[in-house]
């Protein structure tokens, strides 16, 4: 299929490998053959997607090179999602968090562990509890997106797996956590993407770097200000503030309601329902955990609080703690932050595409270094599904062939029907909705707008459809 495409249908494709730095030309090839292969059979397994032998064999050996690294795989995006950043104008909000995929292998050492857990044995869960240990693999990642909401792509991505455990549980007994350097600790790698990141961008200032509450690390505050870049993170520790006598939770509980924010939410059972929020916000000065005070500086940062107003009964009271080196001024601007923040889901999309869509926990290498690999793979095609689907919401005037190729274009417009509601709706949408009725969207009315799992499922069978076309084409002419 890649090989039979033309120039323009490859274009996104040669986009994402351009700038793909392998120590051999040969594996820059393979690689380009092996991503175009894996978007063509997304979601399915290397042998359906590569259909013969010699391109399965050439695909395994490729994920298994020692010369060949997830940062390798990554390069020529991460420099594509830097040149879609310039073209763009305004804040980018970079989203950062970490996932696992959980394997079930004969020998997981082989692999990794990413955790433990206990269990309880015997009929219905009421046996004793055992120790289960999980086989797999974590990743923390960045992505780009707008401030309307649109991927841009990964700006950076780091994996690892956890080999021992013996003692870390008898050792948090006898050592205070934040004394312990933030370089023996897994949460450095949020600094490392942090850093990496607004490297690669080279325009800190329009950073926006988002995280929950895993990321409320005052190493991390500290580094986006050495780096003059931004930060909005989720917080859950209260600092010590101002003269050291108080902690922020205690200057907050003094700061007056300084304006009313309305939301719309859906219920545990998908109802719609609004809530009214309380916001409060303070520029105060934070200082760094005790032990810490010797080697990193106070900081003027500024905390924003939103809280709901007469919850109603039998659901949890909507709270956010954000915590910000942000200008905070005005109602406005807080509801900015909060608008902000509630992207950071987008992070978990991504990551849900990546798991359903391309089936990053389905594969069966046996290996960690394969499968990370792999899953670098699996990273831009998700990217690239998400980013389709996501187009079509965020800048539906823009031209068709942006995101499709004529040929695309030609067999949606011959396939899909038009309802009364799409035949109105300008270029991008109205294509955006043809591949999504492909995939099982019904495109009526009062419909909400197509989803990832219609997008990936109407591109498999637009993929199909157009290798029947083109072999149509070439017998008959």
């Amino acid at each position: 299929m890649a090989g039979r495409r033309q120039a323009d249908d490859r274009s996104w494709l040669d986009l994402e490998v351009r700038g793909s730095e392998f120590q051999d030309t040969r594996l820059h090839r393979r690689f380009a053959m092996l991503l175009a292969k894996l978007w063509d059979g997304m979601g399915q397994t290397i042998p359906f997607a590569c259909q013969d032998w010699g391109s399965t064999k050439a695909a395994y050996r490729f994920l298994s090179n020692d010369r060949v690294s997830e940062h390798d795989i990554l390069s020529g995006h991460f420099q594509a999602s830097a040149e879609r950043v310039k073209a763009t104008s305004g804040p980018v909000l970079i989203l950062h968090d970490t996932t696992t995929f959980s394997y079930r292998r004969e020998r997981p050492e082989l692999i990794g562990y990413t955790g433990k857990t206990t269990l309880r044995t015997g009929k219905n869960g009421t046996g004793p509890r055992q120790p289960l240990t999980h086989c797999g693999i974590l990743m923390h990642s960045s992505l780009v997106i707008t401030a309307k909401g649109l991927p841009l792509g990964l700006a950076a991505v780091k994996f690892w797996t956890r080999k021992q455990f013996k003692g870390t549980s008898e050792l948090k007994r006898h050592i205070n956590p934040t004394r312990v350097p933030i370089e023996e600790k897994e949460s450095w790698r949020w600094l490392e993407n942090v850093r990496q990141s607004s490297e690669l961008l080279d325009d800190p200032v329009r950073c926006v770097h988002i995280g929950d509450r895993e990321s409320d690390i005052y190493e991390l505050f500290c580094t986006a200000y050495d780096l003059c870049t931004s930060f909005l993170v989720r917080t859950c520790v209260d600092r010590l503030a101002e003269d050291g006598q108080h902690t922020i939770s205690q200057v907050m509980r003094q700061v007056q309601v300084k304006g009313l924010h309305r939301v719309e939410l859906r219920d545990a059972n998908g109802r719609p329902m609004s809530a009214t929020l309380e916001l409060r916000y303070q520029q105060m000065t934070v200082l760094p955990p005790i032990g810490k005070q010797a080697r990193y500086p106070a900081l003027q940062l500024t905390v924003l609080h939103a809280q709901e107003r007469n919850p109603p009964t039998g659901r949890a009271r909507i709270e956010w703690k954000l915590i910000t080196n942000l200008p905070v001024r005005s109602r406005a601007e807080a509801i900015e932050k909060l608008d902000w923040y509630a992207m950071r889901w987008k992070i978990e999309t991504f990551h849900k595409i990546l798991k359903s869509g391309c089936k990053a926990e389905e594969s069966r290498l046996r290996t960690a270094d394969r499968l990370t690999n792999l899953i670098a793979v699996f990273c831009i095609l998700s990217w690239r599904i998400f980013w389709l689907t996501m187009l079509g919401r965020s800048a539906p005037q823009s031209d068709a062939e942006l995101a499709f190729t004529r040929t695309e274009i030609e067999l949606l417009e011959r396939l899909v029907r038009d309802t009364p509601q799409n035949a109105q709706a300008p270029p991008m949408a109205r294509n955006v909705i043809r591949l999504a009725q492909l995939g099982g969207y019904l495109a009526r009315a009062s419909d909400p707008p197509p989803g990832n799992t219609v997008m990936w499922r109407g591109m498999r069978r637009l993929t199909d459809i157009q290798i029947g076309y083109e072999l149509a084409l070439k017998r008959s002419g």
